[in-house]
């Protein structure tokens, strides 16, 4: 069985594999865009990973524009906003799709654990040590939500 280390995407900026930094770390994925109603959930991500780094925490944001067209930016806009705007320093990936027939292989992955299509902006699954997926959370679940902290505390 693949785990979350066993795939490969390149960083934003150009960086080989991000997820390669990511072994043995307990880890939430997110799809993020920069124009949607949910994007001010990138301040407590990045709050959250402030918090939880040292613990081998990590937050990996997806830019995806399969929504709505809310992340229609390239590269460099994506990096400077989310810098700008949330002080973003979590890793954030090259722009991928996350449903579909051009669908980013880690989301098949996702899907074979928790089964159906993404719903939208800043859905999450949380990863744990070993690079298994554990959990799968709506787009309106925030860094905040009880329960979700409960989750990445019993995993850390």
């Amino acid at each position: 069985m693949a785990a979350l280390q066993d795939f490969m995407i390149d960083g934003i900026e150009g960086h080989a594999n991000v997820l390669a930094d990511m072994a043995g770390k307990v880890v939430l994925l997110v799809n993020v865009a920069s124009k949607c109603g949910l994007t001010p959930q990138y301040a407590g991500l990045q709050k959250l990973y402030d918090e939880l780094h040292e613990q081998n925490f990590s937050v990996v944001g997806f830019p995806c524009n399969q929504f709505g067209a809310q992340e229609p930016g390239l590269a460099d806009e994506i990096v400077d906003f989310c810098a700008m705007n949330y002080g973003v320093t979590f890793p954030l990936t090259e722009k991928i799709e996350v449903n579909g027939e051009d669908q980013h292989q880690i989301y098949a992955w996702l899907q074979e654990t928790f089964p159906g299509d993404i719903e939208w902006n800043f859905e999450k699954f949380l990863i744990d040590r070993d690079g298994n997926v554990i959990k799968r959370y709506p787009p309106q679940t925030t860094a905040e939500d009880a329960d979700l902290l409960q989750d990445i505390n019993e995993a850390l």
